[in-house]
């Protein structure tokens, strides 16, 4: 038995915040440190590919290393992996090559790719354990550690580039190592007994589902995160950095605090709805095929936001205008978004059990990495190709393929 469940979920949230605010901030320093740098926006994509095939990886794997040596093992090797990331891309060496400063730091983000995904899996696993019984309880539960956890990364947005215009980049990095690494020792500290210990049994041929729900669900998840990542890591920020800003110094510093300012507000935004999904979806009371139902209708007007801003983009003239009609429509892109996240994120523990959970919640991040990947690959290639409008249209594509896969869920039973 989970000695204080109370205690262990706020232990396992802290751990949580902790490594996304570290991530968000990471991911903000990497890219404008290198776009300042002169990386095209294909190269800028390369330094995120291994960042996102390495979750491919531990997301199929962690599963069943969580199931065999313990979810708390999981949880404190990927703060801890975290960390090695920071320190060793300190290491860099501005007297490098392009070629081997991206080989290095593709390396790099591929250790942090792994750390980011051990550190997901355990934390909403764990959930699934903790969660009082009750009906709507869970997706509360759920709802409120993963809607937490997106407006803290979208402060690490901001926190990167902050620190990157204020202290410069070896500096912040090694910051953010050092505090991780106190946060890791308290809750080494303080998490209480009880989470599971592993199971020696466990075979990694579990890891596949064979649940329809699970796998289906797993598919529009992929597309889905595929979607927002396509003009997310490269597309947004390298548009608005070449209206944003002349090239002279103090525009440059503008440019990196409004491109981050705007990274925030987006992901604190996705965070506050994911949060409150439950009550807005009217979760405690809804059955599950009408939450599901509820996943379709969102899922598929979510296509429209894109469509719309890529037909402004191609009409209108860059300008200041233009952005600012970009980012709200982002904003309310966003809020859509974070329904449909949430959702997913509540059915893949709804449609898994006790004895699976790490299983099928590996399996399914590993879709979600999936997506991820997709997206940054189509965001630099798109890019450098049509521009912002481009990825846009190619983020309509990939939601409807996502619809495809909501519109499967529960057809099979």
């Amino acid at each position: 038995m989970i000695e204080r469940p109370l205690v262990a979920y706020g232990a396992v949230t802290a751990s949580y915040w902790s490594f996304m605010l570290s991530d968000g901030a990471l991911r903000m320093l990497v890219l404008l440190q290198f776009h300042t740098m002169g990386f095209s926006p294909v190269e800028l994509a390369y330094l995120f590919v291994l960042y996102e095939v390495a979750g491919i990886v531990t997301n199929l794997s962690a599963g069943w290393i969580a199931a065999r040596f313990g979810l708390a093992s999981t949880l404190y090797a990927g703060l801890g992996l975290q960390i090695a990331a920071l320190i060793a891309l300190a290491r860099l060496d501005p007297t490098w090559s392009i070629t081997a400063s991206v080989a290095y730091v593709m390396a790099v983000q591929g250790v942090s790719g792994v750390a980011k995904d051990l550190a997901k899996m355990s934390s909403k696993s764990a959930v699934k354990l903790l969660a009082p019984e009750g009906e709507g309880k869970l997706f509360r539960w759920v709802a409120l550690l993963t809607g937490s956890k997106n407006a803290v990364k979208g402060f690490g947005f901001f926190l990167g580039a902050g620190l990157l215009g204020l202290f410069g980049f070896v500096p912040s990095v090694l910051g953010m190592a050092a505090v991780l690494g106190v946060i890791l020792v308290l809750i080494m500290w303080k998490m209480p007994a009880g989470l599971p210990q592993g199971r020696k049994s466990a075979k990694f041929k579990e890891v596949f589902s064979k649940n329809p729900d699970v796998n289906w669900l797993s598919f529009a998840r992929m597309f889905l995160f595929g979607a927002r990542d396509v003009w997310f890591v490269v597309g947004i920020p390298v548009f608005f950095y070449s209206v944003l800003s002349d090239g002279s110094p103090d525009s440059k510093r503008a440019a990196f605090f409004m491109i981050g300012a705007f990274m925030a507000v987006w992901t604190v935004l996705y965070g506050i709805v994911q949060a409150n999904a439950p009550r807005l979806l009217g979760g405690q009371e809804t059955p599950l095929p009408a939450l599901v139902q509820k996943l379709s209708r969102f899922t598929v007007g979510l296509i429209v936001i894109p469509v719309i801003l890529a037909c402004v983009i191609l009409i209108l003239p860059h300008s200041q205008l233009v952005v600012g009609l970009v980012i709200v429509g982002l904003l309310v892109f966003g809020a859509l978004f974070a329904i449909n996240s949430s959702l997913h994120s509540y059915l893949i523990l709804a449609f898994t059990t006790g004895e699976r959970v790490t299983m099928d919640v590996g399996f399914y991040y590993m879709a979600n990495a999936g997506g991820r990947l997709l997206g940054t690959l189509l965001s630099g290639a798109t890019y450098q190709l049509g521009g912002i409008a481009a990825c846009l249209l190619t983020a309509a594509l990939l939601i409807l393929l996502s619809s495809v896969g909501v519109w499967k869920l529960g057809r099979s039973r």
